[in-house]
């Protein structure tokens, strides 16, 4: 899974160490040398598991797509982003402060056993 590119549709066979790589980045984090330059790729598409060649010459619209599956694999990369968020009361309401009180709720009135404790038989109830 590449940590570059998280939308990736294919995985790329690198021509010069037969490899299998997401992105270039994760090429050169796993290798001392440079990748090869190549007309004829070689891809996986993930969405089928299938190996197909495309000639970057003679590339068209098309050609954006898996020739098994119809995946299309040319996508506008989705890449991590930092970010930093401030959580306020105004602002997100996801963060809602409970306003019950813990001393008057009790684990054994929200039990599927009514109010019975632990180890109660149903007969007892």
């Amino acid at each position: 899974m590449c940590k570059h590119v998280l939308n990736a549709q294919v995985a790329i066979r690198a021509p010069c160490c037969k490899r299998w790589y997401d992105c270039p980045e994760c090429h050169a984090e796993a290798n001392d040398h440079e990748l090869k330059k190549s007309f004829e790729m070689v891809f996986a598409c993930k969405k089928c598991k299938k190996v197909f060649r495309k000639d970057t010459r003679e590339y068209e619209e098309s050609d954006e797509y898996c020739p098994h599956c119809d995946n299309h694999y040319v996508v506008e990369a989705k890449t991590p982003q930092m970010a930093i968020n401030i959580e306020s009361a105004e602002g997100d309401h996801r963060m809602i402060r409970d306003e019950r009180d813990p001393t008057k709720a009790r684990r054994a009135d929200n039990s599927i056993f009514g109010g019975g404790g632990v180890g109660t038989a149903f007969g007892d109830m």
